[in-house]
C-alpha cells in the first residue's frame, strides 16, 4: 500500500520511541518518507533511536504527565502540523495485585490510558483544523483474559481500546477523515514481550503501513499483526447471510 502523500506532508508522532517497537516504528515511518517526532522519557535511548537517521527528531516527553505532552507537542509543531499519531507508549510493571497500591496502579493507568488520551487530544488540535488525520492506537487483548501480575496493565490497555470507540463516537460524524483505529502487533521480542516473539522490526513494517493508510473505512477497525479482525456475526446474522447467499466480508491484509 502506498503511503498517503497528504499524511507525509506534516509530522508523524510516535510515543514510546526510545526502544523496542516504538523505535522500530519510527525507523519504518522515516523509511517511507515521513518526518517523525519521536517522544520518550529516556534522553540517551531516544538519541540512539534518532542517531544517524534522516527524518527523525527527538522530543523528551513523559506521556503520563499532561503538561509534558503539551510542551512536547508545542515544540514539535515547529516541524509542521501533526498528521499522524501512533500511541505506542506503555508500561507493564508486572505486579501482583497485593503488591499494588492505589498510587502505583494509577501510575500505570496514567501512562497507558492517560498518555493515549493526552497525546490524542494534543494531536487532534491540528487534525480538526485540517479536517484530516490518522490516529493508530497500539493495543492488546490483555483485558479479555488477564494473566497474573497484570492488573494495572490489563485494565489500562483495555480502557484504551474503549477510548478509541469513544473518540469515534464524538468525532466520527463530524470529522470522517480523522481515521482512528487499533492495532495489535502480537507477542513481540522486546522487554515487555517474550524471548521467541515477533521481531519488533517485522511488526513495525505492518504498523507503519497501517499508520500511513488513510481510508475512512479503517475507522473503528482492529488489525492483529497484518490482518484485519472482522466483527463477530451472531446466529441471526449468519442465518441471514445463508438465506441471502451472501458471502462474509474478507479481512483486509497489510501487504
Amino acid at each position: 500500500m502506498t503511503p498517503d502523500p497528504e499524511l507525509l506532508d506534516g509530522v508523524c508522532v510516535v510515543t514510546g520511541a526510545s526502544g523496542g517497537l516504538g523505535r522500530a516504528l519510527a525507523h519504518s515511518l522515516a523509511a517511507r518518507g515521513a518526518t517523525v517526532a519521536c517522544l520518550a522519557r529516556r534522553e540517551d535511548a531516544l538519541a540512539e533511536t534518532c542517531e544517524g537517521r534522516d527524518g527523525l527528531h527527538p522530543f523528551i516527553c513523559d506521556v503520563g504527565d499532561p503538561a509534558s505532552v503539551d510542551e512536547a507537542f508545542a515544540a514539535l509543531r515547529a516541524l509542521g502540523p501533526v498528521r499522524v499519531l501512533v500511541n505506542n507508549a506503555a508500561v507493564y510493571p508486572r505486579r501482583d495485585v497485593l503488591d499494588e497500591t492505589a498510587e502505583s496502579f494509577m501510575q500505570t493507568v496514567s501512562v497507558n490510558l492517560g498518555g493515549t488520551f493526552a497525546a490524542s487530544r494534543a494531536a487532534l488540535d491540528d487534525m480538526v483544523a485540517e479536517g484530516r488525520g490518522r490516529i493508530l492506537n497500539v493495543a492488546t487483548f490483555a483485558d479479555i483474559a488477564p494473566i497474573p501480575l497484570s492488573a494495572g496493565y490489563s485494565v489500562s490497555k483495555g480502557a484504551a481500546r474503549i477510548l478509541t470507540r469513544a473518540m469515534l463516537a464524538d468525532l466520527g460524524d463530524r470529522f470522517p477523515d480523522i481515521v482512528i483505529g487499533d492495532w495489535l502487533p502480537g507477542m513481540l521480542r522486546t522487554g515487555m514481550g517474550i524471548p521467541d516473539g515477533v521481531a519488533p522490526e517485522e511488526a513495525a513494517e505492518w504498523g507503519a503501513t497501517l499508520a500511513l493508510w488513510h481510508d475512512r473505512s479503517l475507522s473503528g477497525t482492529t488489525f492483529e499483526m497484518a490482518t484485519e479482525l472482522l466483527p463477530g456475526r451472531g446466529l441471526k446474522g449468519r442465518v441471514k447471510d445463508l438465506l441471502m447467499m451472501r458471502r462474509r466480508a474478507q479481512p483486509r491484509r497489510l501487504a
